[in-house]
């Protein structure tokens, strides 16, 4: 009998997709799900314990003031939960080392990102090798783009799916790595499982707005090498139904949106997992 899946959804801060992101859990298939602010972490009033996935949701951490989710990195690596005197940071590296998922949308991809999770070549967690930054167009975007996923790439997330339309609402989506040695082992080990792609030719592009902040390699999302934290600038939970999609009245659109699968596959994951 396949287990109940249970998902935190963390929140506070300027995070403002906790409830659709939660709502999108739900719709993949998780049984249980919570909403937890940072700040019920830290005090100790809530822990990881018992929960499958862990997702860091899309908004605007501390309003961006010294860089996207720099603010919330600071606090992950030197806050401790409860004065337990181990920092938040290492009861996450806790969670990952026990098989948890971790998935960050948006905002969260550039926390996950700043704290040295992704892409962990070598599970080096902690060490930040990759940044997402300002747009080449130099303003916020807020658009709907076509992805391509990658069959070679380990990510939980991304099993079995192919072409994806999802939007985009981002000012530093950019993803950068820190040399060109770092981009080559990312792309090497298919730790990029979606690109920014032509929707004509389904190839990688760097063609703005296809592509629409100039990622290196079109680069859209970041996993691991375990395949079980993932990272991406586009939201699947903003697509979970037709009337999502920006076409729905004159376009022959299924009833689900193609996001729900993202979450969908985590579930299924976290259930065949005993």
């Amino acid at each position: 009998m396949a287990r109940e899946a249970a998902a935190l959804v963390l929140a506070g801060n300027g995070t403002n997709c906790e409830r659709e992101t939660a709502f999108a859990c739900r719709t993949g298939g998780f049984a249980r799900v919570d909403i937890v602010t940072v700040w019920e972490l830290l005090h100790g009033d809530t822990t990881l314990a018992g929960y499958h996935l862990l997702v860091f949701p899309g908004g605007f951490l501390d309003g961006d003031d010294l860089g996207s989710a720099k603010a919330q990195a600071n606090r992950f690596l030197h806050s401790a939960p409860g004065g337990s005197g181990e920092t938040l940071f290492a009861h996450i590296l806790r969670f990952i080392g026990d098989g948890g998922l971790v998935l960050g949308i948006c905002n969260g991809f550039q926390l996950m990102a700043k704290l040295g999770l992704l892409p962990a070549i070598d599970r080096d967690y902690g060490r930040q090798t990759v940044t997402l930054t300002n747009n080449d167009s130099g303003r916020f975007e807020d658009r709907w783009v076509w992805l391509r996923a990658n069959p070679a790439s380990p990510c939980v997330f991304t099993a079995g799916l192919d072409r994806l339309y999802l939007p985009v609402r981002h000012g530093e989506g950019k993803f950068v790595a820190r040399d060109s040695d770092m981009l080559d082992a990312v792309l090497a080990a298919n730790l990029a499982p979606v690109v920014y792609a032509d929707p004509a030719t389904f190839a990688p592009t760097n063609r703005y707005p296809d592509n629409p902040n100039g990622s290196q390699a079109a680069v859209a999302g970041v996993c691991d090498p375990t395949g079980r934290l993932f990272g991406l600038m586009p939201h699947p939970e903003g697509y979970l139904f037709r009337t999502n999609h920006p076409r729905w009245t004159r376009d022959d659109v299924p009833a689900e949106g193609m996001g729900v699968a993202f979450f969908r596959n985590a579930c299924r994951y976290v259930q065949t997992k005993a």
